[in-house]
């Protein structure tokens, strides 16, 4: 057994855990904590209108442009095929602090009252920031881990999902119930969170570690933990009057939740570095180097992949089978991804739609603003709820009995129908119950999505096409939200204007009580999202035999091939 290092030993561990695969995995659950500003646009959005003077139809086209900056990431994964991840994030960190920025300081009256389409383009490139950590984090997670992708996906974006329920606590310890502060709240801390481990984030060589679901299972423990806990200190607030230190012990304490995964990081990592330590003959180096497998055979296998590639236009409608590597235009014109398309136009669509009207809906319906955020609070943590559960469940069902992964996003949009018609036809208290199918239904949609996309097309442009795959997302936005949610809501709303024999020049903002409001809106949706949910049988059908298959059997054959390289190569091996 070797002698220990001395002073240099802690030092080099940490070197040693830093440089790993598993810490990459905790940056990124930080990366992602912070990228789900856009959830948050319920709670602030009312500033917005009332400061500015907007109607729900203005207010809903700032909306759209959140959800097309959140959602229109073919930039991000085109630039990321070229740069390094860490300049991925450093991009995306300078976009969200400059978009946000601007918000906060027009709602502020920092600057002069700036026209709608300046408002539309400051919240388009905040928004626009979360694609650069979706691509510089959560495509990194899915290539260091391929076979767990479903489970890396459902927690990277569970994270997503708390996100606004974590700034909020932050923002109340830090500034207090003061929404303009967290405009503010969210333009400078994901940004620092982005810049602080930018060279923690990068793409490894996938190993093969037997304790990897275990570790995953522990991760996804924590992070119920932490939204329950948020869940209980959320309806806490709503009840009762915090003082500020107590809005600062429930900061410290999600703090502290969310370092926990870095403690089972460190402790799987120590047990790792001993035993290869320990080793005889065995260099640091090549504890190092065992850590994950040689880059060389990555690299012999791309120059290969180039020397037989053929023009960027050839082959565009013959492409490979299901499950191999795609070209990017082969993804886009295959009949797999419009179908996935129409779907997630139908799902997402609507399901944006309902999260951002949220708070509009509450105060049409007789809701105090104080129960109106709990409502946004309970759609944030049941996101996470739908996230985590979509990703385990669905990758459990497909090792265990080789369930579609499509068939559950059928599911999940059936399930989605019925939130919208709690909200079309309002019961007392069934706003509550309806936040929770929504939030859970939205969550669950994307970490799917995701997850079909890497198994139909591959992984060799997944940066791309991933963030192609939601751009129907903010498109389904716009007619839903815009064109048929904010219109409907005017309507209803100068319609109660002219019974009182008032116009709209007699009011500041156009706001509509009552619960004929939404109604034709939502039922509408209802329809939208059960088309969508019988589109995406189409797609269940058309990949039944590729699931009932081995999907992850290719990624097993390159990491056994790349691992006997470095046994080859090893000097240290070969002497044992």
């Amino acid at each position: 057994m070797d002698k220990p290092r001395g002073g240099f030993e802690p030092f080099r561990f940490t070197v040693y855990l830093v440089g790993g695969r598993w810490f990459t995995v905790f940056a990124s659950f930080l990366v992602m904590f912070g990228a789900g500003a856009t959830y948050l646009f319920g709670i602030y959005s009312k500033q917005i209108k009332a400061t500015l003077g907007y109607d729900q139809t203005t207010l809903n086209l700032i909306g759209f442009f959140k959800d097309l900056g959140a959602n229109v990431g073919v930039m991000s994964g085109l630039i990321a095929e070229v740069i390094p991840t860490w300049a991925v994030l450093l991009i995306g960190s300078a976009m969200n602090f400059a978009g946000y920025f601007m918000i906060w300081a027009a709602v502020t009256g920092k600057i002069p009252k700036p026209r709608v389409w300046h408002m539309c383009a400051y919240i388009c490139i905040g928004a626009n920031s979360q694609n650069f950590a979706n691509t510089g984090a959560l495509v990194t997670c899915v290539k260091n881990f391929p076979e767990g992708r479903g489970v890396m996906l459902g927690l990277l974006k569970g994270f997503v999902g708390l996100s606004g329920a974590l700034m909020t606590q932050m923002y109340l310890a830090i500034y207090g119930n003061d929404s303009k502060s967290l405009i503010l709240l969210i333009a400078w801390l994901p940004a620092a969170i982005s810049v602080l481990f930018v060279y923690t984030i990068r793409t490894l060589e996938p190993g093969r570690n037997p304790n990897e679901r275990r570790i995953f299972y522990q991760f996804l423990y924590v992070s119920i933990v932490l939204a329950l806990f948020l869940m209980v200190v959320t309806i806490l607030q709503k009840q009762f009057v915090f003082p500020k230190w107590a809005y600062a012990l429930s900061a410290t304490a999600v703090c502290v939740l969310l370092f926990v995964p870095l403690m089972i990081i460190i402790r799987e990592e120590l047990v790792l570095w001993k035993d290869k330590t320990q080793l005889p003959n065995v260099s640091l180096a090549a504890a190092d180097h065992s850590n994950s497998t040689t880059v060389k055979v990555t690299v012999e296998r791309t120059n290969s992949d180039q020397k037989m590639s053929t023009l960027w236009y050839a082959d565009i409608f013959r492409p490979p089978a299901r499950g191999e590597d795609y070209t990017i235009l082969q993804a886009l014109l295959s009949i797999d991804m419009l179908v996935l398309f129409l779907a997630t136009f139908c799902g997402l669509g609507s399901s944006l739609t309902a999260v951002d009207n949220l708070g509009q809906i509450g105060e049409s319906l007789g809701y105090k603003a104080r129960v109106t955020s709990t409502f946004l609070s309970l759609v944030s943590i049941w996101n996470y709820f739908g996230r985590v559960f979509s990703g385990f469940v669905s990758e459990g069902l497909l090792e265990r009995y080789k369930v579609p992964r499509p068939l559950m996003m059928t599911f999940v949009l059936l399930l989605s129908c019925v939130g919208h018609l709690l909200i079309a036809f309002p019961t007392p208290g069934s706003l509550y119950v309806a936040s929770i199918i929504i939030g859970f239904s939205f969550g669950a949609q994307l970490p799917l999505l995701f997850a079909i996309i890497s198994e139909l097309f591959g992984l060799k442009y997944y940066s791309t096409l991933f963030n192609c795959g939601q751009l129907a997302s903010p498109l389904g936005s716009y007619i839903l939200n815009v064109r048929v949610t904010g219109k409907l809501y005017d309507r209803e709303a100068l319609k109660e204007l002219r019974r009182k024999g008032l116009d709209r020049s007699a009011v500041k903002e156009l706001t509509c009580i009552g619960s004929n409001c939404y109604r034709l809106s939502f039922i509408i949706l209802t329809l939208v999202t059960l088309f969508g949910a019988l589109v995406s049988l189409v797609l269940v059908a058309r990949t039944r035999e590729f699931y009932k298959g081995d999907i992850y059997k290719k990624f097993r054959e390159e990491l056994e091939l790349a691992q006997n390289e470095v046994k080859k190569d090893d000097p240290t091996v070969k002497k044992q």
